[in-house]
């Protein structure tokens, strides 16, 4: 069976400002979904984690968007538009952007021969469960 070429989606981004971040934002993290709900859900499970490090007014904005925003954030998605949540606390500041997107898959790894010098590298998930053995844990 031939898997479609093209995939629609949503990329979703985390980015921060504060004081430790210096001049520039840093990217938090980063996730892809297949649905506009999906993207929301992301973000409405990190806001739920963090709520209640909140001030009052910054809670309460942010209970607002997880309760009755992601809705619109939701229908703006199904649209074809990105958009953005933020919070700030203090000097920290924390924006997600949800945008859809179209996915170009990467060839699946298995369907294809790897280049030789792929085997000369040990797999990092066996490595780290080797030194994790070997250090008595």
């Amino acid at each position: 069976m031939l898997r479609p070429l093209l995939r629609p989606g949503y990329w979703c981004e985390c980015w921060t400002h504060s004081p430790a971040t210096g001049p520039r934002s840093v990217l938090l993290a980063s996730i892809e979904t297949d649905s506009p709900s999906e993207a929301t859900r992301w973000i409405r499970v990190t806001v739920r984690t963090i709520a209640s490090a909140l001030d009052r007014e910054t809670a309460h904005e942010a209970w607002d968007w997880v309760t009755y925003g992601h809705k619109e954030a939701e229908d703006a998605l199904t649209n074809g538009q990105a958009t953005t949540f933020a919070l700030t606390q203090q000097d920290t500041h924390i924006e997600w952007i949800l945008r859809p997107v179209i996915f170009l898959p990467l060839a699946h790894r298995e369907a294809q021969r790897l280049p030789a010098c792929a085997e000369q590298f040990p797999c990092p998930t066996t490595h780290k469960i080797a030194r994790h053995q070997a250090n008595g844990h």
